[in-house]
């Protein structure tokens, strides 16, 4: 007894020290510190990030564009307009020549010959030439491929939120998987270490029998066979811990050997909740492969306005300086244009239209992949509610088959007491009892399990 006492002193000693400057977690901590850790999370979340500016960016394709213009260059071009003064005055002359004198035509014969060939009344000079405004282009029109696009970002969008709530629910889930692996080898720990306290106890009372020569030593070595047997469990049960606990420190972001202990309780499993009829409608996954329908489709308008006419306004307010003409500047002032542009396709040899047909067959194309893949998360969530009903069945028939193992346990002690029964009936009756605990907790281990893998395909594990 005294040796019993000093174990459990010792046990609860190391446990008490080992608490000291060692973390303890709840499942809740741990899924926060996975969401905020993961880098799939963050690589969402930019995502997310991207497809809103997206949207954003599209929208302003609605209004007008402006935008500053500007332009400089320099030509040596020079040249002049003028008069061929000595060929017209001849022209002029040959109509009146005849109904004048000799002298008379002599006399306008040598002012026409006297004239310059050529007269310039307009002299012009290119030189550096200038202009700068501000130009205003607004869509009036555009064949609906603004607003395609403005709706295929808004999809893009919801897309890329609903693959966020997607992610968030794969890193709750494996955060989920890490922490009940620690709380389930820690309880595999418990058992064994009861086992041991058990055996050892057994071994003190066959070893002061044999002594006494009430038993024989092969008692004694059954037991200690035994004792050894759970020991090398113990030591199992102590690695499978360590290994357990840096898999949670992984998956939450902690340094791989941290001191970190678990508070043992799982969130509580409403059977109710978990039973109703779930639809796979409220997945992210439904609504990402819905998105990219939308997508797909918006795709087909923005293809068809390929064919479709095109319409603009345009407006501009500026200034232009150039040109010179006899040595002023011919423009040189502030002006305004407006107008607008129409565009109508005519014939581009079966280019867009051909566009048209791929789209609507990609669009096509995505609602087959979606109503595929519907189908298959219904037969998903199908399987995991009869894993949630099968486990919770198991957990009450292991708590049963506990509850039956440590009264045959006990019974077969006090058999063994009183010598009614033999130390091979007692071995098995704690073995047996060893192994209900295990399956027991096995079973709510993977009870809770079940429970997250039923919320994950109902779509119900993280809220929109």
């Amino acid at each position: 007894m005294r040796q019993l006492i000093f174990s459990l002193f010792i046990i609860l000693s190391s446990s008490v020290f080992a608490q000291e400057d060692t973390l303890s977690l709840s499942i809740e901590q741990c899924r926060e510190m996975a969401l905020e850790h993961n880098k799939s999370i963050k690589s969402a979340s930019l995502a997310t990030e991207a497809a809103y500016h997206t949207k954003r960016s599209t929208w302003g394709l609605f209004f007008p564009n402006i935008s500053l213009n500007g332009a400089a260059g320099y030509s040596n071009s020079s040249g002049g307009f003028g008069l061929d003064l000595r060929g017209t005055a001849t022209s002029l002359l040959s109509g009146v020549m005849s109904s004048l004198t000799p002298g008379q035509q002599a006399v306008l014969s040598r002012i026409a010959s006297s004239l310059p060939d050529k007269f310039n009344v307009v002299d012009y000079e290119f030189g550096w030439m200038y202009t700068a405004g501000v130009m205003l282009r607004q869509p009036l029109f555009m064949g609906g491929k603004i607003f395609a696009g403005y709706r295929m970002s808004k999809y893009a969008l919801e897309a890329a939120r609903h693959n966020e709530r997607k992610t968030k629910a794969e890193v709750i889930e494996e955060a989920d998987q890490a922490y009940a692996n620690v709380v389930k080898a820690v309880e595999l720990r418990r058992v064994a270490q009861q086992y041991v306290l058990l055996l050892e106890a057994l071994d003190r009372n066959v070893e002061s029998a044999v002594r006494n020569g009430v038993k024989l030593q092969n008692d004694r070595l059954k037991v200690q066979v035994k004792l050894d047997e759970v020991r090398l469990q113990l030591t199992q049960a102590d690695n499978a811990i360590r290994l357990a606990t840096m898999n949670l420190c992984h998956v939450t972001g902690l340094p791989l050997r941290s001191r970190v202990s678990v508070t043992g309780d799982y969130p509580r499993v409403d059977d109710a909740l978990m039973l109703q009829s779930g639809d796979v409608m409220n997945r992210p996954e439904y609504a990402l492969l819905e998105a990219k329908v939308q997508v797909a489709r918006q795709e087909v308008k923005s293809a068809r306005a390929g064919y479709l006419p095109q319409l603009a306004l345009l407006a501009n307010y500026g200034y232009t300086n150039g040109v010179n003409i006899n040595g002023r500047k011919l423009i040189d002032s502030w002006g305004f244009m407006g107008g607008v542009t129409l565009s109508i396709p005519i014939y581009h040899f079966g280019v867009e239209v051909n566009k048209v047909k791929a789209a609507k067959a990609r669009a096509l194309q995505a609602e087959v992949e979606r109503d595929n893949l519907v189908e298959m998360m219904q037969l998903q969530l199908a399987q995991e509610g009869n894993r949630l009903e099968e486990s919770t069945l198991e957990v009450l028939l292991t708590e049963k088959a506990l509850e039956q193992a440590t009264l045959n346990r006990q019974l077969s002690e006090r058999q063994y007491e009183v010598g009614r029964e033999t130390l091979t009936d007692l071995l098995e009756a704690q073995a047996l009892w060893q192994q209900a605990w295990q399956r027991s907790i096995e079973a709510k281990f993977q009870r809770y399990l079940s429970s997250v893998a039923y919320l994950k395909a109902a779509g119900r594990l993280v809220s929109e």
